[in-house]
């Protein structure tokens, strides 16, 4: 990894604890948002090569819902949050109260596609809130952007800076649970976390684990 910055076990220890702080204002968050209670968790943090980013979120040309947004302020970088369309169908059809919503393309969305972007909204604020927190820094999400594509299609956009440096990227898997009618289901997604490369040294120093 060309970073020239190390990631141990112990900081991804830590990006885990900070996630999982994050994913509990996030369910609370979006518990108010559906009207019934939502629990969130970080099951796992893992530095990862990118085909091994692809895999995680179903293979390199598994059509997923995706939405992308850049990290600014003290630090910088990029963020995906990917979810199956099966996930996604799930999400916007008990936001809309449309039960007969299906996905077609991202322009004809409507009411789905401003849905799936509060999610994200939500998601990556509640996640970056808990990192400033932590680390005292300065961080701000841009407005995020959806798209219905190939996970390659998607995330590659936001690997074309980093690949000068790296060829591995921090994954925050997360997991949404919801209790339903016919009882607790999960909505899988992942996180892709990718900080610029002079970032890895800014979180880990501002956290006091050099």
């Amino acid at each position: 990894m060309n970073t020239n910055y190390d990631i141990t076990e112990m900081h991804l220890d830590v990006l885990k604890e900070i996630g999982n702080i994050g994913a509990a204002h996030a369910a609370t968050s979006l518990s108010q948002l559906l009207g019934h209670k939502i629990d969130m968790r970080v099951p796992n943090v893992a530095l990862v090569t990118f085909d091994e980013m692809f895999e995680l979120a179903g293979g390199n040309e598994e059509i997923v819902a995706g939405i992308f947004l850049r990290i600014e302020g003290d630090l910088t970088g990029s963020m995906f949050f990917v979810q199956t369309i099966e996930s996604a169908t799930q999400f916007i059809r008990k936001l809309t109260g449309d039960t007969e919503f299906e996905f077609t393309a991202v322009e004809e969305l409507g009411l789905g596609a401003s849905a799936l972007q509060e999610l994200g909204n939500i998601l990556s604020g509640s996640y970056l809130s808990a990192l400033s927190d932590f680390t005292s820094l300065k961080i701000y999400p841009t407005v995020p952007s959806l798209c219905v594509d190939m996970v390659g299609a998607i995330v590659s956009f936001g690997l074309i800076e980093i690949s000068q440096y790296s060829d591995e990227v921090i994954v925050i898997e997360t997991e949404i649970l919801q209790e339903g009618e016919q009882g607790i289901s999960s909505v899988a997604g992942h996180f892709f976390l990718l900080p610029d490369p002079p970032s890895y040294r800014t979180i880990f120093s501002s956290l006091g684990v050099l």
